[in-house]
């Protein structure tokens, strides 16, 4: 892949994740999950369609659907956290494993500054995963952190300053976790 692909791809993957993520919690918040669900399912395909690394890109969506299912489901059992548009079925709403799902399949083409740097992961997983819930629970009422909600926001914290390490260390195991534009040997 040459640079100006490196590039287009990052910038492509930040764009459209954040559509689906505006779009996802929009749809959860008021109360059609399945427009959110749709448009992760969308994604996922582009992405995997296109992805010079399907295979790890498949295992990186298996094992952050995993992290999240268990992350959520504990967070959620222990009132912690409560989510619009839930399932009776299903102890973890479906559009928030889409919006793990999308997650995951950013690692390879947004996370690459985090290649070597376990520490940085963990202080932008442990701040940018709550500002992200956040933003869902202020700006769209799709998530709820539950009084007293220092138990839930220091959960969200300390479940996303591991599960983004451990997302980029398995894409860097393989060497695959690319840079990203500002890394410097990309632009």
């Amino acid at each position: 892949m040459t640079m100006r692909s490196h590039v287009m791809t990052f910038w492509l993957t930040l764009f459209a994740y954040e559509a689906v993520w505006f779009c996802t919690v929009t749809a959860a918040g008021s109360g059609m999950a399945w427009l959110g669900v749709l448009a992760a399912t969308l994604f996922v395909s582009w992405r995997l369609l296109e992805s010079q690394q399907r295979w790890l890109e498949c295992q990186l969506l298996a094992v952050a659907l995993l992290l999240g299912a268990g992350m959520e489901s504990v967070w959620i059992r222990n009132g912690w956290v409560s989510y619009a548009s839930t399932s009776p079925m299903l102890p973890v709403p479906v559009w928030i494993l889409g919006l793990w799902a999308c997650f995951a399949l950013t690692v390879l083409p947004l996370f690459g500054y985090l290649r070597g740097r376990p520490w940085l992961g963990v202080i932008v997983g442990g701040v940018g995963g709550p500002l992200a819930y956040a933003a869902a629970e202020h700006g769209w009422h799709a998530v709820w952190v539950t009084a007293p909600v220092w138990r839930g926001w220091c959960a969200i914290a300390v479940g996303w300053s591991v599960a983004l390490p451990l997302l980029v260390a398995l894409g860097h195991r393989s060497g695959a976790v690319t840079a990203s534009p500002g890394q410097g040997d990309i632009l």
